[in-house]
């Protein structure tokens, strides 16, 4: 595997600026997952680091070496893309080998044969070599589409949104098999995701990308915990932060003029009357839907949930984010 570092990558289509002055480092072994909404520009940094895009600006560098004027293959990475990349026709052995056969790796039949095995029994799919792509269930496609990028042993792996084409338990299943797989090889990992619980579960650091700029870098709990802006606080949490006028509360808020409420950063029992409007009862936890001063907000219900709908609760923050008027984080608290 191999570090990778991004300096200052810029790339537009027309007028529409992709990706701005984006500067990163992917730590050699690291987990990094991109995230941001649809058209924050995750894929197309992806396709920049393959090379199946063209910088406008800026370097990318894979194992030391600047790989700007090199070809994909040239690079020695592997994607994996959002839809399985088989050969339907072919069996999952063959489709497992196909890029070992490739007269750049020119992979003796042997070693072609040892890696196929190795990567069927790290992805527990042995049992289907001999089967054809189409005679798969989607999670057993989605393990082989990536087993077609694990084979090659490449300096880096990119994934753009594997998983989310699956049904929900199957994205669950293969969030855990990904991590064991990644921490197994200790490969090199950048994933591209708009799927938060992707980022919080899997990731090692987590990149926050808003309108094709890297906002904010760090490990998944720190960028939970310590956000620099509104946005970035809004990317992980769920349920979503709450985001409330600073004035509601009746503590002195010097410059803050919004605070970020975390579901679980509620006192009971003093403070500021809410009407609960709902109860959401989820087994390990119970949320809270309340009305507060006509903002709707939603918190965690403290330990054996006296609320039921229609009642009055009274609430204060606790550890409270606070932000300015441009929604760039402030330091310190309301008081």
């Amino acid at each position: 595997m191999a570090e990778v570092i991004l300096q200052q990558l810029s790339k537009s289509f027309g007028r529409e600026q992709a990706v701005a002055d984006l500067s990163m480092t992917i730590a050699d072994g690291s987990f990094v997952v991109l995230l941001g909404p649809t058209g924050s520009g995750k894929t197309t940094t992806l396709r920049l680091i393959s090379g199946l895009e063209k910088l406008d600006a800026g370097t990318v560098s894979i194992d030391g070496r600047v790989v700007n004027d090199e070809t994909p293959a040239q690079r020695d990475v592997a994607m994996v893309f959002q839809q399985y990349s088989l050969y339907p026709h072919l069996s999952v052995r063959n489709n497992l080998a196909f890029p070992l056969r490739s007269p750049i790796l020119r992979t003796p039949v042997a070693e072609i044969e040892r890696k196929v095995h190795e990567v069927a029994r790290i992805l527990h799919i042995s049992d289907k070599l001999d089967n054809r792509a189409t005679e798969l269930s989607g999670g057993e496609m989605q393990r082989v589409s990536i087993g077609r990028a694990l084979v090659r042993d490449p300096a880096i792996y990119l994934m753009d949104e594997p998983l989310s084409s699956l049904d929900a338990r199957l994205r669950a299943d293969l969030r855990i098999e990904l991590k064991r797989i990644q921490s197994e090889l200790g490969s090199t990992l950048l994933y591209v995701t708009h799927d938060q619980i992707e980022a919080m579960t899997m990731a090692t650091h987590v990149g926050v990308l808003q309108e094709g700029r890297l906002v904010q870098f760090g490990a998944p709990r720190e960028i939970y915990e310590n956000p620099n802006s509104i946005y970035v606080a809004g990317r992980l949490g769920l349920p979503r932060i709450n985001i409330l006028p600073a004035e509601l509360f009746r503590a002195t808020t010097g410059r803050a003029v919004s605070i970020g409420l975390r579901p679980e950063h509620v006192d009971y029992g003093a403070g500021e009357e809410a009407s609960v409007m709902r109860v959401e009862h989820l087994g390990d936890q119970t949320r809270l839907h309340l009305d507060l001063k006509g903002h709707a907000i939603t918190v965690l219900s403290p330990d054996g949930n006296p609320y039921s709908a229609g009642t009055t609760v009274k609430i204060q923050p606790l550890n409270p984010l606070c932000f300015d008027q441009n929604g760039n984080r402030i330091t310190g608290n309301m008081s």
